[in-house]
């Protein structure tokens, strides 16, 4: 099973985290409860109170989120959203809230054993019974109300427990295969990692598509794209063909090409001047 590990603290996948994190309060926490821990990478909470209107861009991760959001001008609302396959935009304006959970790659079908999470990928689903079939009454309340985090940690812990986890051995191991590709560079091709861990390259791509959402050569690209935008945003001075070779890439065109179609500019529009 994942590793029950603290949340993550890199920005891995944030288009500009430091002019997001000037605007807004941006908090992860784990969960309270130590048998959710294995299945949620983390919990996220934002909360802005903007005088001028910002877009914030993601490089979505493998990762099924449930959000719970109260945005200027509408009415709070919950929804599922899948593995984004795309550059996600989201603009903030006035006063908000978002308090979401990010589930491990390969941990929410244990939630919603009902369909593959393929069904969700690249989807954002309302409300949540579309996914979960029944939902307690006043989650989405219990969520976005108190203003102390521990609150909010403890009613996102509470939704989760009345919606799963079911037991489930294929989970395990898509959460475990799924942390060894984000762990590994030294994992560049499908075909010799499924033959590492001993099943057939067709075995691996429906295990992942049952249970993360996407298949594991999409995961090894992700991954290198979010290497790519946290250099491109750190360093003043990268070797791009040095990084396209420790990526993998078979030169530095292609790595130019993936970042591009992935975040819309390529990567030097993202260096720090």
């Amino acid at each position: 099973m994942a590793d029950a590990s603290a949340p993550r603290s890199d920005t891995k996948g944030i288009v500009d985290a430091a002019g997001l994190f000037a605007r807004v309060r941006f908090r992860r926490l784990a969960p309270g409860t130590a048998s959710l821990r294995p299945y949620v990478e983390q919990y996220w909470l934002i909360d802005w109170d903007l005088t001028e209107p910002y877009a914030s861009h993601i490089v979505p991760h493998p990762s099924v989120n449930v959000v719970f959001q109260t945005l200027h001008g509408q009415e709070p609302f919950a929804e599922v959203a899948g593995v984004g396959l795309g550059l996600f935009t989201q603009k903030l304006e006035g006063r908000g809230r978002a308090c979401g959970v990010k589930f491990r790659p390969g941990g929410f079908r244990p939630f919603a054993p009902s369909e593959p999470v393929s069904a969700w990928t690249g989807r954002r689903l309302l409300p949540l019974d579309v996914v979960f079939g029944e939902v307690p009454e006043g989650a989405l309340d219990a969520v976005l109300s108190p203003d102390e985090e521990h609150a909010r940690v403890a009613a996102l812990d509470s939704f989760l427990l009345s919606v799963g986890p079911a037991p489930d051995p294929q989970a395990d191991l898509a959460m475990a295969l799924a942390e060894r590709i984000r762990a590994d560079r030294g994992i560049r091709r499908v075909g010799p990692f499924a033959a590492a861990e001993g099943m057939s390259v067709r075995a691996l791509q429906r295990l992942f598509s049952a249970y993360v959402g996407v298949g594991p050569k999409w995961l090894i690209l992700r991954h290198r794209i979010h290497e790519a935008l946290d250099r491109a945003q750190r360093d003043t001075e990268v070797d791009w063909a040095d990084l396209a070779a420790t990526l993998g890439y078979a030169d530095q065109a292609h790595l130019i090409r993936d970042f591009t179609a992935t975040v819309g500019v390529p990567p030097t529009a993202y260096s720090p001047r």
